[in-house]
């Protein structure tokens, strides 16, 4: 059954890496329902992936950024809830930098614990897919068909560092954890896009990717559902951590669909720094 939800997902990011090919993009008089204005590929990217996963008999439900509630089958069969962000990065979408889209397959229920598969795709000069379930696979379109490229790993410790947030809203130990890592000789690697930033720490084997809590955005700006607990799957299967600061992302329980989390993705040896920096 999760064979039919991932080529579901192959064949709607085809369609999509067509829609992002286009000349332009146009700002909408809409917002999402966590307040970002929409760009009508972001409303389009969300029906392809909608409609595609709404087909299929293994589906309970879909789950997305764009949509305010829970989209139900009615008389469902199947059991999974697919979560997703149809268009992470669209804000950087008109600077030509690659984005992506991202996705959970929870069982049941929208919680942590019921997640059982996750991933991403990354439309940039490749069409490429992250398939996480027991390893972490690499898939790339190469125009006719998706072909497998391998697993990714991470090693214990990286040379990239991807800060997020606005600096002058960072807590004083955070300051001090990223200049340290800076004083080390990690190099800086931060487009805006969560999808490329994460997908280069992965593809170069080590790194941390911080989206600390901030005096503007206590409680982090990136969405559990949607981005935090997929990506803190990915990054646990391929031999890293994902942490809060202190806890571990997939032991939290959220109150509401969109609710966002601070979030640190990394190897073993960055993490253990933030845990300490954070203590």
């Amino acid at each position: 059954m999760l064979y039919s939800i991932i080529t579901a997902i192959q064949k709607s990011a085809i369609c999509i890496d067509n829609l992002l090919k286009k000349d332009d993009f146009n700002y909408l008089n809409s917002k999402n329902s966590t307040g970002d204005i929409q760009l009508d590929i972001d409303v389009e990217a969300n029906r392809i992936f909608k409609d595609t996963l709404l087909c299929l008999e293994s589906i309970k439900g879909v789950c997305s950024e764009e949509e305010k509630e829970i989209i139900y089958k009615e008389n469902p069969s199947g059991v999974y809830i697919v979560a997703f962000d149809p268009l992470d990065g669209s804000s950087i979408v008109d600077s030509n930098l690659s984005v992506g889209s991202i996705f959970g397959i929870y069982n049941q229920e929208l919680n942590a614990k019921n997640l059982i598969a996750s991933g991403y795709v990354i439309y940039g000069p490749r069409l490429e897919m992250i398939v996480a379930q027991n390893d972490v696979h690499h898939y790339i379109y190469n125009g006719n068909e998706w072909k497998i490229n391998g697993n990714l790993t991470l090693s214990n410790k990286g040379k990239i560092n991807a800060p997020g947030g606005t600096q002058k809203n960072w807590s004083t130990k955070h300051k001090i954890l990223i200049e340290s890592l800076f004083l080390e000789g990690y190099r800086l690697r931060y487009s805006g896009g969560m999808v490329p930033d994460l997908h280069l720490i992965l593809r170069k084997g080590g790194g941390l990717f911080s989206y600390p809590p901030t005096s503007d955005m206590p409680n982090g700006k990136l969405r559990a559902l949607f981005e935090v607990f997929p990506f803190a799957f990915i990054f646990e299967k391929a031999g890293g951590e994902a942490i809060d600061g202190q806890n571990r992302l997939l032991d939290l329980e959220i109150d509401t669909i969109h609710q966002s989390l601070p979030c640190f993705f990394g190897s073993k040896d960055e993490i253990s720094r933030v845990k300490l920096a954070y203590k």
